[in-house]
């Protein structure tokens, strides 16, 4: 089933602020929120549908794509709401993304209540992770068509092979907490809009992982080193400029054990010498000399992987756009693959021999050499075609 268009979603217009978006969000998880709507799947896939709705559009970079691209767009902004994929995220999910709309906070985890008698809490403890690290990866168009396997040296917290990242010392000194009794979290009940809700945070402390040190490991700081790291990543193909990949785990290790963080990538797309991106077309503008658009001939004109032979008929016109199928680039996670356009221009020499005068003066007169009625009308209907899309 085709996704709805996500305003429509939220019913708000294209120019809606971003309060505007909040509010309408926020009305329609209320409106199916599954307390209020208990064992209905229709309203539970609606509160979903909200949430991914919102996701995007609360921010501006995945809004922009979106505005652009479609859902496409907001697929290659790790969209189908924070990476889960559409169908694949849990209500779960959406509360601990979005649950400082409803009050919850930035620690906010569990269900809301009200709606049902008491309140529902998340049984998903606080997990330890290490921070994200970010960097800046440069492709070519040739990157771009075929995708590469590039390798980065990063500077990076590793987790310590003595304590194996406990930051105990041989990994064993420690004990449980009394706070949290080992389970790396504290409980809290806040008064909110739904009434009662209660939420996980991590417990104050062990910092969430359960345990108390009672020997510092000797090589490292709570479990991590700082070293340098030599990390292979694999740009799909269909990248574009702007876009940002995720490699999971790949990040700050955290301390006193726990997740490492992620590795996030930002694509810098190197501007082509001679090609130009629009989407998955590249585009090429061809300078023609006068004597080849008149008399036809071929020509070579580049491409991604190299040269491309093409022939120009006799009396090619300026304006003229030539394709070449496939020459393009592929769509991110998707199917097909762009064209090449060939802008075709005709050059006019700025100077002229007195023999060369005499030559196109012999011709100046002849209604080969003036435009006649159906190019005038051609040539007058792109120049309106043109200011009509404005």
């Amino acid at each position: 089933m085709a996704k709805r268009d996500y305003y429509e979603v939220l019913e708000v217009s294209k120019g809606a602020s971003a309060d505007e978006i909040k509010k309408a969000y926020r009305k329609k998880a209320i409106q199916y929120h599954p307390d209020k709507n208990p064992g209905d799947k229709a309203a539970e896939e609606k509160f979903k549908e909200a949430a991914e709705a919102y996701e995007i559009l609360s921010d501006e970079e995945k809004r922009r794509r979106y505005d652009q691209f479609g859902h496409q767009g907001a697929a290659g902004q790790g969209g189908g709401f924070g990476g889960f994929s559409g169908g694949g995220m849990s209500m779960e999910d959406i509360f601990s993304q979005f649950g400082d709309i409803f009050g919850g906070g930035g620690g906010f985890s569990g269900g809301f209540g009200g709606f049902s008698g008491g309140g529902r809490q998340s049984s998903k403890p606080k997990v330890n992770k290490g921070s994200d690290l970010r960097v800046k990866v440069k492709v070519t168009l040739k990157d771009v068509a075929h995708g590469l396997e590039k390798k980065i040296k990063v500077k990076k917290y590793v987790a310590c092979t003595y304590c194996k990242g406990t930051g105990a010392e041989n990994g064993t000194s420690f004990h449980t907490c009394s706070t949290c009794n080992g389970t790396g979290s504290v409980n809290r009940v806040q008064q909110t809009m739904f009434g009662a809700m209660q939420s996980q945070s991590a417990c104050p402390n062990c910092h969430g992982t359960g345990k108390i040190i009672d020997k510092k490991c000797s090589h490292c700081d709570n479990g991590v080193k700082y070293e340098e790291e030599i990390i292979t990543m694999k740009i799909p193909a269909g990248v574009y400029d702007g876009m940002q990949l995720s490699m999971s785990g790949k990040g700050n290790a955290a301390k006193n054990g726990g997740i490492p963080g992620d590795l996030i990538i930002a694509i810098e797309e190197i501007p082509d010498a001679e090609l130009i991106r629009d989407d998955n077309d590249v585009v090429y503008n061809l300078l023609l000399p006068f004597p080849t658009a008149a008399l036809g001939g071929s020509v070579e004109v580049p491409t991604i992987d190299g040269k491309a032979k093409i022939n120009i008929a006799a009396g090619t016109q300026p304006g003229k756009v030539l394709r070449l199928r496939g020459k393009g680039l592929p769509t991110y996670n998707g199917y097909g693959t762009g064209d090449e356009l060939i802008n075709v221009t005709v050059y006019i020499p700025e100077s002229l021999s007195g023999a060369e005068k005499q030559s196109i003066e012999s011709f100046k007169d002849s209604p080969n050499f003036t435009a006649s009625k159906s190019v005038k009308d051609s040539i007058f209907s792109k120049f309106k075609h043109f200011f009509d899309k404005d």
